[in-house]
């Protein structure tokens, strides 16, 4: 059986789920769907990012910073973690300069 899947999952989504020995601590599977979650979540808020932004007024790092409580919230769908790698790549995606996290 061969390994048709086609996406290059960044190192550092993949790091989440990796040990000190750098062995995965879920199976390839789980981190192949959930990076796909979080790729497209990220995606998804672009426009709603440059709407709040432009509409409202909001600096960039403050509509970062709202984002992220919202993935917080356990019906996000995301683990923290994970919520910390979407909002940095929504950062990226933007072309805002990323917001550090506690």
């Amino acid at each position: 059986m061969t390994d048709e899947y086609q996406i290059e999952i960044p190192p550092s989504f993949v790091a989440l789920y990796t040990d000190a020995r750098h062995r995965l601590t879920v199976p390839l599977a789980t981190v192949r769907a959930q990076y796909e979650v979080c790729e497209d979540l990220a995606n998804h808020l672009v426009d709603h990012c440059h709407g709040v932004h432009r509409d409202i007024g909001v600096a960039h790092n403050e509509v970062l910073v709202r984002i992220h409580r919202g993935l917080l919230s356990p019906d996000s769908g995301v683990s923290p973690d994970e919520a910390v790698w979407v909002v940095t790549r929504l950062a990226e995606l933007l072309g805002w300069a990323p917001i550090a996290f506690d």
